[in-house]
């Protein structure tokens, strides 16, 4: 039985902070879902092993996901997710704990599904995103951006540049995945937030020319933090010593 979940798009966390726990594949009403499990905690690789097949943003199946987490036990969800910033002042290599986001793409919902009695306002956790500041601080990183809002894209193509200005005049990130998990997480009655890591500048917010490579290698430099971070959080919630 586990009650704290983490999600994170780089499976890196999977082959090293989560190597010992043991993998659980299970049909959900929603479809199936696969997490990695120990003790109370239960992670989640939201793009799959790419080893095996790697799972595009679009095609990631959120409501089974959140689903599976409900099943175990899991009540809080503590997410990393990898963004490009709207803003110049908000620079690759930072950090930011969104307050809220748009989604104007239809997003999974399991109300049609009859799962959820009520029409509820998705939110993100203001507990869990208070812990997540604080586990920046205490791994003695730069302070993260706290009141900033994400803007949830289709994808899996990157954005035009007229998109992006459109997208820079009500937002400050931009992403493919944070905003669907949080409305899943919520209509199953779970808490959520996000850690973004700002990794790339979005198209036409720079001069250097936006590239998939670009994205891979600054995400990659952001791991050794988002590891520190990851077990402060841990030590919050009493998941470790």
């Amino acid at each position: 039985m586990a009650t704290l979940g983490i999600i994170s798009g780089a499976y890196v966390l999977r082959e090293t902070f989560f190597h010992e726990f043991e993998e659980l594949k299970r049909d959900t009403r929603y479809g199936p879902a696969q997490v990695y499990l120990k003790d109370d905690i239960a992670f989640l690789a939201r793009h799959g092993n790419p080893a095996e097949k790697f799972i595009l943003p679009h095609l990631i199946n959120h409501l089974a996901n959140m689903a599976l987490f409900k099943e175990l036990g899991v009540r809080e969800i503590f997410a990393f997710n990898s963004t490009g910033s709207l803003k110049r002042q908000f620079k690759p290599g930072m950090f930011a704990v969104p307050t809220d986001f748009i989604l104007l793409a239809p997003s999974p919902s399991a109300m049609i599904h009859g799962n959820s009695h009520d029409h509820i306002v998705p939110e993100l956790s203001v507990a869990l995103r208070r812990q997540i500041v604080e586990a920046v601080r205490f791994s003695g990183l730069d302070e993260p951006i706290e009141d900033c809002i994400y803007w949830q894209t289709s994808g899996p193509r990157l954005e035009t540049k007229a998109e992006i200005r459109l997208m820079a005049s009500f937002a400050d990130l931009v992403g493919m995945t944070m905003a669907s998990e949080a409305v899943a997480a919520g209509e199953m009655g779970l808490a959520y937030a996000s850690l973004c890591s700002i990794d790339n500048y979005a198209s036409g917010i720079s001069e250097e020319q936006l590239t998939v490579e670009v994205i891979a290698d600054s995400a990659s430099r952001q791991m050794g933090k988002i590891i520190k971070i990851l077990e402060q959080l841990l030590k919050i919630k009493g998941a470790v010593e």
